[in-house]
């Protein structure tokens, strides 16, 4: 993967990640490895003198050497379903056991696939090579809630990673809600920099398992600020916000800030430069260490509905959780 197609994707949200009840429910096999490996959020690692009772332990999903007719093959199911723009297959460590081929499809099925289900190829049969991540584009605009990863004919698969958008149910108008969460539809738009970390994860549920669960950026060594643009996923009048720092100690920012918009015209690009002259939702606030900062009431300036928020971070630093609650707009 080039640095380009990297950052790219870090504005995505990683659809397979367990954050957002992402599972893998079946696999043809996987005597050396285990399907559940095939999705954490860690990148994958190498032990060398780590074994368990089956030969050599691996970072990953990993069956046994076929030796008959067909192949293998994991189901996964997304915990919020969404549209697929980009697939990774990770062959990391796999040096002499990877497979030299791999297909992945995609289903909308909101039960379990059935043989009557109509699967879609995502990615089509496509050449693996050893110790690598394989990046794969993909052009379909129908949402997906499960993956098929199939093998040919056996191996192992370090990670497998689909980045996209989420496609979430609207919440009833009237209820108030966490306008900007991902499983309502919210996503990044653009960011100073992501040094650390993955920004997206700052939109999911609970708190940050530690300091790599996150946004963090590098440190600035020259004048201005760090700045993150949200879409919220439902539009609507922001009533509270909650910014976590949670085991950002030493490097929390010193002062948060927000500002907002109702935007219904423009690219992702364009909307992220018109962000610098929106209107103030918030004026700096001090930040703490380890801490859900809660602001309302007061310090919430009354913009009306909006659709989009830009997050400030001064100087730099790290945040754990961006919550924007409220009621919809209708």
């Amino acid at each position: 993967m080039d640095a380009t197609a990297g950052a790219a994707l870090k504005k995505l949200v990683n659809l397979t990640s367990p954050r957002l009840g992402t599972t893998v429910v079946a696999a043809s096999d996987e005597f050396f490895g285990a399907k559940e490996r095939l999705i954490h959020d860690a990148e994958p690692v190498f032990l060398a003198d780590k074994y368990d009772a089956n030969g050599k332990w691996m970072d990953g999903w990993e069956t046994r050497r076929r030796r008959g007719l067909g192949h293998d093959w994991c189901l996964v199911k997304l915990g919020i379903p969404g549209v697929v723009t980009g697939i990774d297959v990770d062959t990391r460590h796999f040096t002499g056991n990877f497979p030299p081929a791999a297909q992945v499809d995609g289903c909308a099925d909101v039960e379990a696939p059935t043989a009557a289900s109509a699967w879609r190829p995502l990615v089509p049969a496509s050449p693996l090579g050893p110790s690598a991540s394989h990046l794969f584009v993909v052009a379909d605009p129908t949402p997906v809630r499960w993956l098929r990863l199939s093998i040919f004919p056996d191996g192992g698969i370090a990670r497998l990673r689909a980045y996209g958008k989420t496609v979430a149910a609207v919440p009833a108008a009237g209820d108030e809600v966490e306008l900007s969460a991902i499983r309502h539809g919210g996503r990044i738009l653009g960011f100073s920099d992501a040094h650390y970390g993955d920004p997206w994860v700052i939109l999911t549920e609970g708190r940050g398992r530690d300091m790599g669960d996150g946004w963090e950026t590098r440190r600035r060594r020259e004048p201005g600020h760090d700045w993150m643009v949200i879409a919220l996923g439902v539009p609507g009048k922001i009533r509270r916000i909650e910014i976590d720092t949670a085991h950002f100690k030493g490097n929390f920012p010193d002062k948060v800030s927000l500002q907002g918009a109702h935007v219904t015209t423009g690219t992702d690009e364009s909307i992220v430069t018109q962000s610098m002259f929106w209107p103030d939702l918030m004026a700096p606030q001090p930040a703490q260490a380890d801490h859900v900062h809660v602001f309302d009431g007061a310090a919430l300036a009354d913009l009306g509905p909006l659709t989009h928020v830009r997050l400030n971070m001064h100087p730099d630093g790290g945040i754990s959780r961006f919550r924007a609650f409220g009621r919809p707009a209708g």
